[in-house]
C-alpha cells in the first residue's frame, strides 16, 4: 500500500473521521458547500480533463467518464489486459485533486482489515484503539482487485455505499469527497477471482481503456521515455472545489418524463428474455446521478434522455448477466442494452425538441456557454 497528502493540512482525513465527524460534510463548517458558478465549474473541469490528456493519450473519452463519476460521488472500475494505462488514468485523475489518496494492491494474501483498519490493544491504557486503514482517504486507488479473494472484496461493501467502516460495533465516517478507483484484468487471466455481483453493482460505471491508436502510440513512446508523465501532474483544484462541483451536479434539474424514461430502460433490461440478471434499482439512481454530471459537464443545468443514452452502456452492461443462450449466440452486455435503446421510446416531453440544447417542456435552455444557477 502506498499513500500521499497534497495539502498543507496536518490533520489526516481518518483523524478528522475518528474525532467524531458524523456529518460527512461537517468538515466544510457545518454546511454543505454552496454550488460552483458556471464560469468556475467550467473550468475547473477543463484544468482537471486537460492534466489527465496530457497523460493518458488518445483517451479524452475515458477521462470524460472518469470525471463524470467523481461529479456523480459514485465508484469507477477500470477493467482491461495488463499495460494499458487503467493505474495510470487512476493516479492521474488523483494527482489533480489536493486531497487524501491511498492506493491498496490488492493480493490473494491481502486481509480485509488491511483495508478497513484493525483494532490494536494498548497496553499502556488498557484498552483497544482503532488504526485506520488504507480506505480511510478521499480517493482510494485499488490495483488489481479481483486478484485478492472475495472476502477480502468484501471490505469493499460497506464503505463504498455507506460511506463508512464498522469495525468491532463501531463506525466510523470516510471523509468527502469519497471515491473507489478499482482496476481489474479479464476474469479470463491466471490468478484472477470474478468480482461478486453485490461488488460490481456499487460501481457506478465500468471502463475498458483498450489499445492506443497508432498516433496515440508514437506519442506515448516520443514524451514517456526519460521521465514518468505523472512527475508533470500537479493538483489543479482542492477537495473543497470538488465539493461545491458535486453539489453543482447534483442541482442540475430531471423533469418527470427523464425519471420515467430511466426507469422504463431499467424495467425492459430485467423483462428481456435474452438477460438472466437485468439492472438493480441502485443502478437506476446511479444511472440519473451519472446523466446529470453529464449534463453538467455539457454546460446544462437540466437532463436530456440523449444524457441517459450516453451513460447508459458505462454504467449498466458490468451489472447485468447474459442468459446462457444469448451468450452462446454471441451477444453481449453492450449489444443487448444498445438494442433496448434502440426499442424504448422516448416521450416527447423528455426529448423537447431534440436538440442538445433545449430544455424539457416548461424549462428555459441554458446557455452552451455556461450553467444558471437561477433557474
Amino acid at each position: 500500500m502506498e499513500s500521499h497528502r497534497r495539502t498543507a493540512n496536518d490533520v489526516s482525513a481518518a483523524n478528522r473521521t475518528l474525532a467524531g465527524l458524523a456529518d460527512p460534510v461537517s468538515h466544510l463548517n457545518g454546511h454543505r458547500p454552496a454550488a460552483m458558478d458556471a464560469a468556475g465549474f467550467h473550468a475547473a473541469t477543463q484544468r482537471i480533463l486537460t492534466s489527465v490528456n496530457t497523460v493518458i493519450d488518445g483517451k479524452s473519452d475515458a477521462a470524460r467518464l472518469a470525471l463524470t463519476v467523481l461529479l456523480a460521488q459514485g465508484h469507477l472500475l477500470l477493467e482491461d489486459v495488463p499495460g494499458v494505462g487503467k493505474t495510470l488514468l487512476a493516479k492521474t485523475l488523483a494527482r489533480t485533486i489536493d486531497c487524501t489518496v491511498n492506493r491498496i494492491q490488492f493480493t490473494p494474501d491481502l486481509l480485509p482489515s488491511d483495508v478497513t483498519g484493525v483494532s490494536i490493544y494498548n497496553q499502556s491504557s488498557r484498552l483497544f484503539e482503532f488504526r485506520p486503514g488504507a480506505v480511510f482517504a478521499n480517493i482510494v486507488i485499488g490495483d488489481e482487485i479481483n486478484r485478492a479473494s472475495a472476502k477480502t472484496q468484501s471490505a469493499l461493501l460497506e464503505c463504498m455505499e455507506e460511506h463508512q467502516v464498522t469495525v468491532d460495533g463501531t463506525s466510523y465516517r470516510l471523509d468527502e469527497p469519497f471515491m473507489v478507483v478499482a482496476t481489474q484484468n479479464p476474469i479470463e487471466m491466471e490468478g484472477t477471482y470474478p468480482l461478486p455481483e453485490a461488488q460490481r453493482d456499487r460501481f457506478m460505471a465500468r471502463i475498458s481503456m483498450g489499445y492506443p491508436d497508432k498516433d496515440a502510440e508514437i506519442e506515448m513512446l516520443e514524451t514517456h521515455q526519460a521521465t514518468s508523465p505523472l512527475a508533470k501532474v500537479s493538483a489543479v483544484v482542492t477537495s473543497a472545489e470538488v465539493a461545491a462541483m458535486i453539489t453543482t451536479v447534483q442541482q442540475v434539474y430531471v423533469s418527470q418524463a427523464v425519471k420515467e424514461y430511466t426507469v422504463s430502460l431499467g424495467r425492459a433490461t430485467r423483462e428481456s428474455p435474452l438477460l438472466r440478471l437485468g439492472a438493480s434499482p441502485r443502478s437506476m439512481l446511479q444511472l440519473l446521478r451519472a446523466a446529470k454530471a453529464t449534463a453538467a459537464l455539457d454546460a446544462r443545468d437540466f437532463v436530456l434522455p440523449d444524457d441517459v443514452v450516453h451513460v447508459a452502456e458505462a454504467v449498466l452492461a458490468h451489472r447485468i448477466i447474459l442468459d446462457r443462450k444469448a451468450a452462446g449466440s454471441g451477444e453481449t452486455p453492450h449489444s443487448v442494452l444498445r438494442g433496448i435503446l434502440s426499442r424504448l421510446p422516448i416521450a416527447s416531453e423528455a426529448a423537447g425538441t431534440g436538440a442538445r440544447n433545449t430544455a424539457p417542456a416548461g424549462r428555459t435552455a441554458t446557455p452552451v456557454t455556461g450553467l444558471s444557477r437561477n433557474q
